[in-house]
């Protein structure tokens, strides 16, 4: 089934509220066994004596959510997925907030937590999204994903 392509941007943070509820949504799915949920969260690393306090992201949005489409279809098709969800802040989020929300669903939990996996990875290494850590002297440096 071709899928048409959905935004996975947020501005800001994640809520909580919207994590639980997107969780929620999936009890009267009954053809699920198992779910995974990838949160990625802002760190208050330490980068030369200096500490971050936000990551400010941005993207090359129309690239970006065409090349997350690819990467829907692959693994929704690998897989053999019942539910993925994508979600990925843009501009300012602090140090302790949630700036990415993946969520796979399967028949079983394997294909769940191995779809859930690739996925965060393919996000990382092939989406034109960009952070820029914000330290707390009002100085900046561009993210570089480890």
């Amino acid at each position: 089934m071709e899928r048409k392509p959905k935004n996975i941007f947020v501005q800001g943070a994640i809520e909580a509220v919207f994590i639980a509820d997107s969780i929620q949504k999936h009890s009267s799915k009954t053809n699920i066994g198992g779910h995974s949920i990838f949160l990625g969260q802002v760190r208050a690393d330490k980068i030369d004596e200096k500490e971050v306090v936000a990551i400010e992201y941005t993207a090359y949005e129309e690239m970006a959510l065409e090349k997350m489409h690819v990467i829907r279809e692959e693994i929704f098709a690998k897989y053999n997925l019942t539910c993925m969800h994508v979600h990925h802040s843009l501009g300012k989020v602090s140090a302790g907030e949630i700036c990415l929300f993946v969520f796979t669903s399967s028949a079983h939990r394997k294909a769940a937590m191995e779809a859930c996996n690739e996925l965060v990875e393919r996000i990382k290494a092939e989406l034109p999204i960009w952070g820029k850590e914000l330290f707390a002297d009002e100085s900046h440096q561009w993210k570089i994903n480890q």
